[in-house]
């Protein structure tokens, strides 16, 4: 990795963890893929069943804050 990407690394670690995963996603969705669109469609369907089953009392909702600071924890 060059010393940019090295400097740009270390600032990005030092980000709270829900910033963290959304600088990821953002990295993430920066390429292109053929296949994105068959992916973005299977989220989409896979997060409508959630939302159903959700509201269904099925499934309940956990802060994402809570679930990074859990995360955060463990690695002590």
């Amino acid at each position: 990795m060059s010393k940019v990407g090295e400097q740009i690394l270390a600032e990005a670690l030092k980000l709270p963890p829900v910033e963290r995963a959304e600088l990821i996603e953002n990295l993430f969705f920066s390429f292109e893929f053929p296949s994105r669109k068959i992916i973005d469609d299977l989220w989409a369907q896979e997060v409508e069943s959630r939302i159903d089953a959700f509201e269904r009392g099925e499934i309940t909702a956990i802060p994402a804050e809570e679930v990074f600071e859990k995360i955060e924890k463990l690695k002590g």
